[in-house]
C-alpha cells in the first residue's frame, strides 16, 4: 500500500509535544481561499518549473510536488529520530492537506505507530466520514483540530464544504474522552468577526472541560509567496495579517471560559 506524501519535516516543535517528525500528506476535500499548504490540496502529484540562478543566468529546472511512498518507507523515516521522540515526550504528527483523506493509508501508519509505541498526533480538519472516524479514532493520541469558521453557508463561501460534519465529529470525539487541542486560523476580514468568535466560544464552552485547549493561527503571507515560487494558482489576495491587539483580544475571549490558549500553534 502507498500514500502520498508532499513533505517530511523533521525535528517540528509546534504540531505536538515534544520534538516531533512531521508527515505531510498530499490531497485535501477543502478548498480554503487562505490554504497554508497550496501544494497540499491536489490528490496527485504536481510539476513546476523551477528558476535558479548562478553567475547572472537563468536555468530551469522541472521539480515534482508529491512522492509515491509505502507504509514501511514513511515508518523508516520516522524511526530515524525516535531517540529524539523519547527524550523529549514527542512523537510523529500526521498532518496534510487532509491526512484522514488517504484513510487507509493513514490506518496503516497509525497501527505500525502504535506497535512501536511512538505517540502519533494527527492535524486533521475534521472532514471524515463517521464510521472511518470509528475505526481510527482510538488509534491517535492527540487531535489537533482546525475550526475554521461557524457559520455554515460562510464556511462552504469559503473551503468548499459544510461544517456540519465537521462540528459533529469534534462532538462525538470529545463524547470519547479523546484528547484534542483546537486551532482556529485568524483570517481578519473573514473568520475574527465579534459574531464568529462569540458562536465558537459558545461551541467550545459546552465541551470544556473535556476539550480545554486552542491554539489561535495567525493568518500570514507566506502562502501567496509558496504558491506564486510553485506556480500554482493562489486562492486570495489582500489578506493583512492580524495584529497583536486583535489576536489579545481573541485571546482574552477563549480564556474567560477556562480555555488555555496559545498563540502560534
Amino acid at each position: 500500500m502507498k500514500g502520498l506524501i508532499f513533505d517530511i519535516k523533521k525535528f517540528a516543535l509546534h504540531d505536538g509535544p515534544g520534538i516531533r517528525t512531521t508527515v505531510f500528506l498530499k490531497g485535501c476535500p477543502l478548498n480554503c481561499l487562505w490554504c497554508h499548504n497550496p501544494e497540499s490540496r491536489c490528490f496527485d502529484t504536481e510539476s513546476y518549473i523551477r528558476v535558479d540562478k548562478l553567475d547572472g543566468k537563468s536555468f530551469n529546472k522541472q521539480k515534482t510536488i508529491g512522492n509515491w511512498m509505502t507504509v514501511e518507507e514513511v515508518i523508516i523515516e520516522i524511526e530515524k529520530d525516535k531517540m529524539f521522540y523519547e527524550e523529549s515526550n514527542g512523537g510523529v504528527t500526521f498532518s496534510g492537506g487532509e491526512p484522514f483523506a488517504q484513510y487507509e493509508f493513514l490506518t496503516g501508519l497509525l497501527i505500525v505507530c502504535r506497535k512501536k509505541n511512538i505517540h502519533t498526533t494527527v492535524d486533521t480538519t475534521g472532514y471524515i466520514k463517521r464510521e472511518q472516524l470509528n475505526k481510527i479514532h482510538k488509534l491517535v493520541d492527540l487531535f489537533l483540530y482546525d475550526l475554521k469558521h461557524m457559520d455554515d453557508k460562510l464556511h462552504k463561501k469559503y473551503t468548499g464544504v459544510s461544517n456540519k460534519l465537521i462540528i459533529e465529529n469534534l462532538k462525538w470525539l470529545s463524547n470519547r474522552k479523546s484528547n484534542i487541542k483546537i486551532r482556529f486560523p485568524v483570517v481578519p476580514g473573514y473568520n475574527d468577526s465579534e459574531k464568529n468568535i462569540d458562536l465558537m466560544r459558545f461551541l467550545l464552552e459546552n465541551l470544556y472541560p473535556d476539550v480545554r485547549h486552542i491554539d489561535l493561527l495567525p493568518y500570514h503571507k507566506m502562502a501567496g509567496s509558496k504558491a506564486k515560487r510553485l506556480g500554482l494558482k493562489q486562492q486570495v489576495g489582500g489578506i493583512e495579517e492580524p495584529d497583536a491587539r486583535k489576536l489579545g483580544y481573541i485571546r482574552k475571549k477563549f480564556e474567560e471560559i477556562g480555555f488555555t490558549v496559545g498563540i502560534g500553534g
